[in-house]
């Protein structure tokens, strides 16, 4: 299995927008990027025993497992050289405050951003 999968919402126009910036931004060969649609997302998160109809969370897989929600947010942007400092003050903040304001941003996602019928991001 690859290492540093990121597993996001292919028809998401939030998380689209996000891959794109993360494939600008991070260091070429960072992250290898899966939509759960797909049929290797639809494994990987059977593998990993999270629900395959819906995603609810971007779910970062590295050598030490899963990382789903603010934890997983804070590792990939902890990638980009100029966000490193930014997701080390950020972990200061108790999981259960971040993670609160990540599921409202999860749950509000395609009603604030939209959603699309295919993944927009090419790769």
């Amino acid at each position: 299995m690859d290492s540093n999968i990121i597993i996001f919402d292919g028809e998401c126009n939030l998380c689209n927008g996000v891959v794109g910036r993360l494939l600008k931004f991070t260091p070429s060969g960072s992250f290898n990027f899966v939509a759960f649609q797909s049929p290797y997302g639809q494994s990987l998160l059977h593998t990993f025993g999270f629900p395959k109809k819906e995603l609810t969370t971007v779910i970062l897989i590295d050598e030490s497992g899963a990382h789903t929600h603010s934890d997983g947010f804070l590792k990939i942007i902890a990638t980009i050289p100029k966000w490193k400092l930014v997701a080390a003050l950020l972990a200061f903040i108790p999981r259960i405050i971040r993670d609160t304001i990540y599921n409202l941003a999860s749950k509000n996602r395609v009603r604030w951003f939209g959603k699309s019928n295919t993944c927009t991001v090419s790769f």
